[in-house]
């Protein structure tokens, strides 16, 4: 009775505790983008079922214990966790989330739930890829996806090379972009980034052999955005971008050039007066140590006798370069309702870039509608876009680095300064700028789709898309007259060039859903016709009186004609199918058969079939797992197989062609060029009617986690990828005889490779948050197969040391062991013509005493070890902070420049030469690793070895971003409904790279654009 009595009075007390602990709390939920309300966000006591949801304001009010954490979470956004701790007002701003398990994901033809897919495939951060001030989006992913190796450089236009998952072929390596539903292989710095809404990456075979023939390097699928079902929006965004060089070559001054070429004659005995440059120098024996030694370095007042040109000493790399400035502005209008909805966006980019006269223009339009009918059964929409861009391309880096700086820009006269006898012949790389600044190029392109959408049952719907993508490209390019130096053009030129690209694409598809208790089916059949027509023409004229963008145009000139042009017509025609099942949401599966005919193949191997499958099974739905690891949130094992297509060939590869040849089969007695004599033809390729598919095999195995109530998410993945009958053009002896040329199947390649992504998403306080995403991949390529009449012709000795089991493009050549230093060094080594104090010395790597071409060895490979790249997004309030690190590691790179900075005669003796070359080795600089000057390069240092192979792994601060958005309450005050305001910067620096690379970027070491550093101010306004 007292235990009773005990426990009654315990229960009550305890209740009255909890009854006081208890609060009551109210907020309200919106949107980060919009600052809208979020209606039917689910808010519930951690670890309790108790909870409630926000109402169509996105408010909402309960009871809670006042030291629970609630958790606030929405389908498509960022779950948060805040601790309750006596607050009785909670307001919570949800950010979009991209990579939610129930996000609807497209993976061709049709879309899926991320949590059902069991290929390989990335979805991009697109508002992260935003960030960057880059006229092509996929430049701005670089390093921002596992398995995706991205290259270019620094021009205006953003040029980008995209592998992905390696080299998988010895012809085209790029993948398929798919854009609202229609292929397309390149242009993609035409696309406006503010248009995009989803990109998505089908990296394995699984995945993409829904596109067969052209999806064998990986396919980009890219969705544009589409109006809302709200109310009117209007979106503004604008940005300006500054860029300059952080570093860059440098190249020998006057004085310096000529204290080079006193040691280069005094190196080989001769007398440095005696050079035909028009240098004097002051020099003599220092009377103690007996070494010559240079006094002064003189130069004359004009270097022609004309006395037109005064002797300088010119920068050329600072004459060429510039401040350059980017303009960016967006303008969107979208709307929707029930019935349909709209967007209309206009786009204006303009780089000017660091280079003088280099420029990238782009003016954007895009209207994106649908319009539902027949309540809601029939949908009509179409995405159609269209741009014009212009571009001037300009980058004399190899002028720049090899005019000598004694030649002035200009004359005294304003012409141009040159070379005058004795000098090289590079140009003057101002000259060539400003005479070339109007040889631009005009490009329109239209390209988007229209589609009919009939939902004939609840399961079935079918679906009618007809792609367009059409361009039509016109320049205007002339030569004109010149005087600079020796150098002349005294017959200007104009050449006129116009082309036009039609490619149609039209493809039918029925989707059939079955969804009943625990099993769902979708399955996917359709057709697909492809066709292309491509036609150029041009024509040009000599002589033009006067050089005016206004008056040369061809029927103004008087001087010779002549003209010419060319057309191709490619198609395609495919079908297709596909089953997704799920069971359970726990087992799953997927099964593709695509078959591809081409018209580049003859009638014995027209059509290709190319079948795959994958299998998935969700880990984290087994009992075992759900209720034993609540930490857990998913976890997905997935396997896959497939097979693609590659059909990158000539249009003509498998006809005979036959040619005119004027010069050779008729003669023009009296040379006035009129074409009416009968011309010959000769055969330059022999047809090849069993020409079939190249064929790429695909397994895959990834696991997919998502950890701790998301915050911490990932994927790895493993692979294999095998290509065989590889299509190639081998060459051949000339026994053959005309038309030996035939395009051939033969060779076979493999990659193999491991990729890992992570992220992690943590609320570290009521108002500060971070975002963390990071990946790394690596990929090993091997040549496993070539013909025998072209196993030689990628590298090797030409005899039994060849490319095979080595990655395509390795490098072949000398192994270079450092210089000699001393006598007893150069006695020593095996006879190599040229040896000497201050010379290279290269390795004897077949013992047979002697250096020749059987001393060569395979010396580096262009294929990085790893790549990767780190993104950190914070936020606090209202203020904003992001960067991202993007780093290649263990890649071999060729340092082209090393060839002129580092030698007197190895490229030519007249050029300009780095400064570097000042510490060149020398008896008085005896620890020095550049060889020693010399007017001769009778060590043939110029050959292919270790010197100019060098480690180009590095890590550049890509981006860095930090903004502030006004609040609520502010913007509505100014009639707006959102308002961000950022800085930023793109290339901002190098952290890291390798302290065996000499050159300037490791990321461009050729004479490429240069990658300038960019800083951006902009704001985000919504209407």
């Amino acid at each position: 009775m007292k235990k009773t009595i005990l426990l009654m009075c315990l229960s009550i007390f305890l209740g009255f505790q909890l009854k006081a602990q208890e609060a009551s709390v109210s907020g309200r939920v919106t949107d980060k983008a919009t600052g809208e309300g979020i209606p039917g966000v689910n808010i519930q006591i951690q670890g309790q079922a108790i909870g409630t949801v926000t109402d169509i304001e996105g408010r909402y009010s309960f009871s809670v214990p006042s030291e629970s954490v609630l958790v606030f979470s929405f389908i498509g956004y960022l779950s948060q966790s805040v601790p309750v701790k006596n607050k009785t007002i909670i307001d919570v701003v949800l950010e979009e989330d991209l990579v939610a398990l129930e996000g609807v994901v497209v993976t061709g033809y049709q879309t899926e739930r991320k949590k059902d897919i069991t290929g390989a495939v990335s979805v991009v951060d697109v508002d992260e890829m935003k960030k960057q001030a880059v006229a092509n989006p996929m430049k701005a992913l670089q390093g921002r996806v596992a398995g995706m190796y991205i290259t270019g450089n620094g021009s205006p236009s953003s040029p980008s090379t995209v592998r992905i998952r390696g080299i998988g072929t010895l012809n085209n390596n790029d993948p398929l972009y798919i854009i609202d539903g229609v292929p397309t292989k390149a242009g993609m710095h035409e696309l406006n980034p503010a248009d995009i809404a989803s990109i998505q990456v089908l990296k394995d075979a699984s995945a993409a052999s829904i596109y067969g023939s052209r999806a064998a390097n990986g396919v980009i699928i890219i969705t544009t955005k589409k109006g809302k079902e709200a109310h009117l929006v209007m979106n503004a965004n604008a940005y300006t971008s500054i860029s300059g060089y952080t570093t860059r070559r440098e190249m020998l001054d006057t004085e310096g050039y000529g204290k080079a070429l006193w040691q280069a004659n005094i190196n080989n005995g001769t007398d440095p007066n005696s050079n035909s440059v028009q240098y004097f120098f002051d020099w003599g024996i220092n009377p103690d140590s007996q070494q010559p030694e240079l006094y002064n370095v003189l130069v004359p007042e004009y270097l022609d006798e004309a006395r037109t040109m005064k002797s300088s000493n010119t920068d050329w790399f600072e004459e060429i370069s510039r401040i350059g400035v980017l303009q960016n502005y967006d303008l969107s209008i979208s709307n929707g309702t029930e019935n349909g909805n709209y967007l209309l966006s206009l786009g204006y980019f303009d780089n000017k870039g660091v280079i003088n006269t280099s420029s990238f223009n782009r003016l954007s339009v895009r209207l994106n509608t649908d319009y539902h009918l027949l309540k809601d059964k029939l949908t009509i929409g179409q995405n159609l876009s269209i741009t014009k861009t212009n571009e001037v391309a300009a980058a004399p880096m190899n002028e720049a680095m090899q005019a000598l700086p004694i030649i002035p820009v200009h004359t005294v006269n304003g012409g141009w300064g040159g070379p005058v006898g004795g000098m090289n012949d590079r140009q003057n790389p101002v000259r060539v700028l400003e005479d070339n600044k109007q040889n631009d190029y005009d490009f329109l392109r239209l390209f988007g789709n229209l589609y009919v959408d009939l939902q004939i049952t609840p399961s079935l719907k079918f679906r009618s898309n007809m792609g367009l993508d059409f361009g039509n490209y016109t320049s205007r390019r002339y030569r004109k007259r010149y005087q600079s130096g020796y150098l002349n053009n005294p017959v200007n030129r104009l050449e006129s060039s116009q082309s036009q690209n039609l490619k149609l694409t039209w493809s039918n598809t029925l989707d059939y859903h079955f969804y009943t208790g625990k099993h769902r089916l979708d399955v996917l059949a359709g057709t697909e016709l492809y066709q292309e027509n491509f036609s150029t023409f041009w024509a040009s004229r000599e002589d033009f009186v006067i050089e005016d963008d206004d008056f040369m145009y061809l029927d103004a000139g008087t001087g010779i004609k002549d003209n010419g042009g060319s057309g191709a017509q490619h198609v395609l025609l495919s079908y297709f199918a596909r089953a997704n099942y799920s069971f359970a949401d726990k087992y799953l599966a997927s099964a593709t058969i695509r078959y591809d005919g081409s018209s580049r193949f003859g009638q014995n191997n027209r059509f290709g079939t190319f079948p795959a499958f994958s299998l998935g099974w969700r880990l984290s739905e087994e009992n075992l797992i759900k209720e034993n690891l609540e930490f857990i949130d998913d976890l997905k094992l997935r396997f896959g197989w497939g097979m693609t297509g590659n059909q990158e060939i000539d249009n003509n590869a498998i006809y005979n062609l036959y040619v005119t040849d004027y010069a050779n089969t008729a003669y023009d007695i009296n040379a006035n060029k009129s074409g009416v004599l009968p011309s010959g033809y000769k055969l330059i390729q022999n047809a090849n009617p069993d020409l079939r598919w190249e064929a790429s095999t695909m397994t895959n195995l990834g696991l997919d986690f998502e950890l701790f109530g998301q915050k911490l998410y990932g994927s790895l993945e493993g692979f294999v990828r095998k290509t065989s009958d590889i299509l190639l053009l081998p060459p051949y002896i000339g026994t053959l005889g005309e038309g030996g040329n035939q395009w051939v199947n033969g060779a076979s390649m493999e990659n193999r490779g491991f990729e890992l992504s992570l992220g992690n998403r943590s609320q570290l306080g009521k108002e500060l948050s971070l975002t963390l995403d990071a990946n790394v991949s690596t990929y090993r390529n091997k040549i496993t197969f070539l013909p025998d009449e072209v196993v030689n012709a990628y590298g090797g000795n030409g005899m039994d040391d060849n490319i095979l089991g080595r990655p395509i493009n390795s490098f072949y050549g000398y192994v270079a062991d450092g210089l000699f230093r001393n006598q007893s060094e150069v006695d020593a080594h095996a006879g190599q013509n040229g040896k000497g104090l201050g010379r290279i010395r290269y390795k004897d790597l077949n013992g047979d005493d002697v250096i020749n071409d059987l001393d060569r060895t395979w010396i580096g490979s262009p294929h990085p070890d790893f790549t990767g790249g780190i993104n950190a997004a914070l936020t606090y309030k209202n203020f904003d902070f992001s960067f991202f690190l993007q780093g290649v590691f263990g890649i071999d790179v060729v340092n082209d420049f090393k060839y002129s900075t580092d030698f007197w005669s190895v490229s030519e003796t007249g050029s300009n030469k780095g400064e570097r070359l000042l510490d060149a080795w020398s008896p008085s600089n005896p620890n020095s690793d550049i060889p020693a000057i010399s007017l001769i390069d009778s060590n043939w240092e110029g050959r292919f070895s270790t010197y100019f192979i060098e480690n180009g792994s590095y890590v550049k601060l890509r981006n860095l971003q930090v903004g502030y958005s006004l609040s609520e309450e502010v913007c509505q005050r100014i009639g707006l409904s959102y308002l961000r305001l950022y800085l930023g910067g793109d290339n901002l620096a190098i952290l890291m790279k390798s302290k065996s690379f000499t050159g300037v970027d490791p990321e461009n070491p050729g004479f490429g654009y240069p990658n300038p550093t960019m800083g951006t101010a902009g704001v985000n306004i919504k209407f």
